[in-house]
């Protein structure tokens, strides 16, 4: 083991300068036994920090290394080394033994699959692979052994396969980012007995089938935020999602039809909504927005009835209900009239500002329209 230079230069000076300025013995033995102190002290700092990486940990993570062919930004991982120093692993504190906790492969032109033994990082928290194009095959079986897993983002690579099932054994997942692969098949509805889960993001896929009515019956205390958007999803919403105050929704870019005004309500507080570019056709005009509602994208669908004075509430920073079929008059107010036509255009009879002013005849349908109902 090597001493620090400047540790046994001060040892050096330290027993040069006592030969000049002390005159006891007894003096001598006190700066000895203190310098003798230090220096096992330091041994020990050493010994200690030399040890922090678990064996178990540092096998699992140079078979990991070699599975994906030696990528460049681990390539300096040594044996030498504490893994816990390593680019790309953290590990954690004295409480779990040091264990590797939280592993990153991130931005690598990495040609293989996920290897198997990210499954014998048995203390993992955090596992990223993400913006790596050449990452293919399914998503690894073995993590399902990562019982103490809360953050999982496999995103950005060219993944196939389902998502998987056991995902839902893993009762400490908080966070789940799985967007931007080419994963196919049905949502797992026994997503939704996961009772830590804040976030699902599976956007940017090649999913099928419909929203598992499980999703209006998840077991945590707040609902996660969801986001589905540019997949092939198709049927109904389930109108069980209407009985949960999501924070965040994006049901974007799929083939979604029937009803969606059950996604709102005065009384939630939604912050963003998007359901653009789907097939979904309800009347509007009685659909209340929660007034927290920030970001309201309906763009695309095939919505009837017309805007209620309701929304102009909000506080908008963005919106848009064009392409659809609309009509009446805009309401005037509120942040209505901060967005241009194009957040309005290709509706039936749309009218008002920003769009031009209506005339007699949408005026006449305008009133009918708002008019109570019985």
């Amino acid at each position: 083991m090597h001493y620090p230079t400047t540790m046994l230069t001060f040892i050096a000076l330290a027993y040069k300068s006592s030969e000049f300025s002390l005159e006891s013995k007894h003096t001598m033995d006190k700066i000895t036994t203190t310098l003798l102190f230090s220096l096992f002290a330091l041994l020990l700092t050493a010994s200690l920090s030399k040890d922090l990486c678990h064996k178990d940990d540092e096998n699992a993570l140079l078979k990991i290394k070699k599975s994906l062919n030696n990528p460049y930004t681990i390539i300096s991982w040594d044996p030498k080394d504490d893994c816990c120093t390593w680019v790309s692993v953290e590990c954690g504190d004295a409480t779990v033994d040091h264990r590797v906790i939280s592993l990153d492969i991130s931005n690598d032109d990495v040609s293989a699959q996920i290897p198997p033994e990210v499954g014998d990082l048995s203390y993992l928290q955090t596992l990223i692979f993400r913006k790596l194009p050449n990452l293919t095959g399914e998503i690894q079986p073995t993590i399902a052994k990562l019982k103490y897993l809360r953050f999982l983002w496999l995103s950005w690579t060219n993944l196939t396969g389902p998502v998987p099932e056991f995902l839902s054994q893993l009762k400490d997942l908080e966070y789940i980012n799985l967007s931007f692969n080419d994963l196919s098949g049905s949502i797992p509805g026994s997503l939704s007995l996961l009772p830590k889960l804040g976030i699902l993001e599976l956007s940017r896929n090649k999913l099928t089938g419909s929203i598992p009515e499980s999703f209006g019956a998840f077991k945590g205390v707040v609902p996660p935020e969801i986001f589905l958007s540019h997949n092939q999803l198709s049927g109904s919403i389930p109108k069980s999602l209407g009985n949960l105050d999501f924070h965040r929704i994006d049901f974007s870019h799929n083939k979604l039809e029937g009803d969606a005004s059950m996604m709102f309500g005065a009384k939630k507080t939604s912050w963003s909504v998007d359901l653009s570019r789907n097939k979904l056709q309800f009347d509007i005009s009685k659909v209340k927005v929660a007034t927290t509602v920030n970001n309201l994208d309906l763009n695309h669908n095939r919505i009837t009835g017309s805007i209620p004075v309701q929304w102009t509430e909000l506080t908008l920073q963005s919106f848009n209900v064009s392409y659809n079929r609309l009509c009446g008059r805009i309401p005037q107010g509120g942040d209505l009239q901060i967005f241009d036509a194009y957040a309005y255009l290709h509706n039936k009879c749309l009218c008002g500002a920003p769009l031009q002013s209506c005339n007699v005849e949408i005026q006449a349908t305008d009133l009918y329209l708002n008019l109570p109902s019985e």
